[in-house]
């Protein structure tokens, strides 16, 4: 069996389109199709079903592509052979974070690492909890970090890192009371998927306080919008204290105390279980995991 045959069948896979595949892959359309139907024959299979524009992948396609990528990741990994031997660690790392650790974690992570191993360089695609931990799923990503447990049971989570959400509001607003009652002020919250709504949605609940109770003013997409809604006085919200340390010290944003234990979350490693990691990617996996753990 052809690898060049595996890869372009990887690669429709990812893309869900022949066009798209071409356009990554740098291969005429007629030549994607041509592989495509090839392969179909040599397995004696359909692998995609073409409607009209669109395709959508098979049983078989789904049932061969662990296996697949295993191939392709083992080709692809011959040239690890000579760099072990070299001892040098080379190679460009995506990893997908979530908001918070790809934001105030990652880039100081990316630096230490790359002060060791000169020869890598970083990707860093940011993207809420939920969208992060689907595409480690789906082998789009080998490697997410991510702000809240994700229960799909095809991967691994390695926590490494404690972070703790707070209260904040305006200056004027902390100034008013000690301690406030959460559902009697304007409340800002992240969008679906959001790794900080999900772990505040949870804490929440555990104090007796409904998200449906809340007055909700706005759903934003990012931290930095919230940290500016709040500065405009639209609402008071639950955000990481690493993410507004700054506003903190400087006294442009204040704690506010809910009551209760702290609010404490983990942020994750995310991989595979069945995807093992090129060296450059494990030996940033175990430099995080190594060095930062969980408290």
């Amino acid at each position: 069996m052809d690898i060049h045959h595996l890869k372009i069948f990887a690669a429709v896979y990812k893309n869900r389109s022949f066009s798209r595949a071409s356009e990554e892959l740098h291969i005429s359309q007629p030549t994607i199709s041509e592989h495509i139907k090839n392969l179909e024959h040599e397995l004696n299979c359909k692998l995609f079903d073409r409607l009209g524009r669109s395709i959508i992948a098979t049983a078989q396609a789904e049932l061969i592509l662990p296996k697949a990528l295993q191939v392709i990741g083992e080709v692809a990994s011959i040239p690890d052979l000579l760099m072990e031997a070299s001892a040098t660690i080379r190679g460009h790392l995506i990893i997908g974070s979530s908001t918070i650790p790809g934001t105030y974690l990652l880039p100081a992570l990316a630096s230490r690492f790359k002060k060791e191993h000169p020869a890598v360089s970083f990707e860093i695609p940011i993207h809420d909890t939920g969208l992060i931990s689907d595409m480690v799923a789906s082998h789009e990503l080998l490697l997410g970090v991510v702000g809240a447990p994700v229960a799909k049971k095809q991967l691994m989570l390695q926590p490494f890192f404690d972070d703790e959400l707070i209260c904040a509001g305006t200056p004027q607003l902390a100034g008013q009371c000690q301690e406030i009652n959460l559902q009697s002020l304007p409340f800002l919250q992240r969008e679906q998927g959001s790794g900080t709504r999900l772990v505040t949605e949870e804490f929440l609940e555990e104090r007796g306080i409904k998200g449906d109770s809340l007055q909700v003013a706005a759903t934003l997409g990012s931290t930095a919008a919230i940290k500016e809604a709040i500065k405009s006085g639209l609402g008071v919200s639950i955000l990481s204290r690493m993410a507004i340390k700054e506003e903190l010290a400087a006294g442009s944003l204040q704690e506010i105390a809910l009551g209760g234990s702290a609010m404490t979350r983990s942020f994750y490693l995310l991989r595979h279980k069945k995807r093992s990691l090129p060296r450059h990617y494990q030996a940033f996996y175990d430099m995080v995991s190594q060095a930062y753990p969980a408290t």
